[in-house]
């Protein structure tokens, strides 16, 4: 059988160019729990619509456009039925994206994006400018918002955990606390492999309530808590500091102010680990690239390269040990006491 072709460049560009249906239809299929519909079994768009409330013509349509990108499949008899890729929107799925999925069309996620060239014009985010106020702040008085996107970081975390697992050793540590941990969905991981290991979860009060309860949940009540404060003047002290995902949400300033706030609480003996997406080196198709536009946009934060990071550890009082890679686009900074 001969391989298909590849597209002329012009149809390239315009499926590019039309990236925005794919992330709004993506939105529809989480936001409605398709997915969780077609656990059961095949089913048509009319069917679904019946059980969603939805227009059947336009549903149709909808899945027809995802069917094609394999997100669904669809048969000869006009039904549609689950993928592995759109598993991944199941609600009940360890890791599930369907939160990030329903959130990424939300207005405080979508409507900065229609402004990329102003942020790439004035050098500075787009959603203070537009909401009045950075994404944190904003999503404290927004609660329900808040919700939805630290669900979604929680199935990034457990979608993480397995490969950072597999990449690093916890077992030398006997105090781990996860500084931004938002619902502790990494630590209790990294608790459950390492019985002889205590946790705690950090971050903002309103979200550390959320994670007592998910850490009771998993059972780990006995050896993690939660602690609420402010990660730019003092976090827990602990062997091991772990970040995921913080860092990169920040300019250098406030970034170096975070992690001084870690060095302060590590003996000489800590060891400090970033779970970041690492910038390789060269211009190859990166996860790194995409979500650094994100943070261009959202928060004044930004992905960075192997060497950024070990600039912004030193002049935060750190020294850049090794950058250890995982299964996942993930890299593992680890850090120690300069």
């Amino acid at each position: 059988m001969s391989a298909t072709p590849p597209a002329p460049p012009e149809v390239l560009l315009m499926q590019m160019a039309f990236g925005k249906a794919v992330t709004q239809a993506l939105s529809v299929a989480a936001r409605f729990r398709i997915a969780d519909h077609l656990v059961t079994g095949p089913k048509s768009a009319a069917e679904l619509a019946t059980a969603t409330g939805l227009h059947a013509g336009h549903l149709h349509r909808v899945m027809r456009a995802l069917a094609g990108m394999g997100v669904f499949a669809g048969d000869d008899a006009g039904r549609f039925s689950l993928t592995p890729m759109g598993s991944l929107l199941r609600t009940d799925v360890p890791g599930s994206l369907r939160p990030i999925a329903t959130y990424v069309c939300d207005p405080w996620s979508w409507k900065p994006w229609g402004d990329l060239a102003g942020a790439v014009k004035s050098g500075q985010p787009v959603f203070d400018r537009m909401f009045g106020e950075g994404v944190f702040d904003y999503f404290a008085k927004h609660p329900d918002e808040a919700a939805t996107f630290n669900e979604g970081m929680t199935g990034f975390s457990q979608q993480a955990a397995a490969a950072v697992l597999k990449a690093y050793d916890f077992s030398k540590f006997g105090t781990v606390v996860d500084v931004g941990g938002g619902h502790g969905a990494l630590l209790a991981a990294v608790l459950k492999a390492t019985p002889g290991a205590r946790g705690i979860v950090f971050d903002a009060p309103s979200v550390a309530a959320g994670a007592t309860e998910a850490i009771a949940a998993a059972g780990l009540g006995d050896r993690c808590r939660a602690e609420g404060g402010d990660f730019f003047t003092a976090v827990p002290t602990g062997d091991l500091i772990v970040m995921k995902n913080i860092i990169h949400d920040w300019n250098d300033e406030k970034a170096t102010n975070i992690l001084k706030a870690c060095r302060a609480a590590l003996a000489p003996t800590g060891t400090l680990l970033l779970v970041e997406l690492v910038v390789p080196p060269g211009f190859a198709p990166h996860m790194s690239h995409i979500l650094d536009l994100e943070m261009m946009v959202i928060c004044d934060g930004k992905e960075r390269t192997e060497a950024e990071y070990r600039t912004l550890l030193s002049g935060a009082g750190f020294r850049l040990t090794r950058v250890v890679p995982t299964e996942g686009p993930f890299g593992l900074v680890e850090a120690v006491p300069a």
